[in-house]
């Protein structure tokens, strides 16, 4: 397990936790802790939202329910099926450092994100 896995699943454990907790503070806390009841429910929810956005970075949905692994700078780990061409949008990942190409499929605009080198 990667130290990107344990995070993300920390967050959402943290973020779930945060989350019941509010939710159990509204129904038992009245309007004494309306405050701390709010910021619990919010906190809570926008790291259950960013753990589970965080899942996907440059993946393709086919990837993630194939349970691949991420291949270099979190992208796909082999090259796109046939129907994706390669695009002149590259970027450098700001996390790893690697150099990512972007592949689209021209008929759908579906995109595949793949470390160059």
């Amino acid at each position: 397990m990667t130290a990107a896995s344990v995070v993300r699943i920390l967050l959402g454990v943290v973020g779930a936790l945060l989350l019941v907790g509010g939710v159990a503070l509204a129904f038992t806390g009245g309007g004494a802790l309306l405050i701390a009841t709010i910021w619990m429910i919010a906190s809570g929810s926008v790291l259950v939202v960013v753990a589970l956005i965080e899942i996907s970075r440059y993946r393709s949905e086919a990837a993630e329910g194939a349970h691949f692994q991420a291949g270099p700078g979190g992208g796909e780990t082999v090259a796109p099926e046939p129907r994706f061409r390669p695009t002149e949008e590259v970027f450098v990942d700001p996390t790893t450092a690697r150099r990512m190409r972007v592949f689209a499929d021209p008929n759908t605009g579906e995109r595949r994100y793949v470390a160059e080198g």
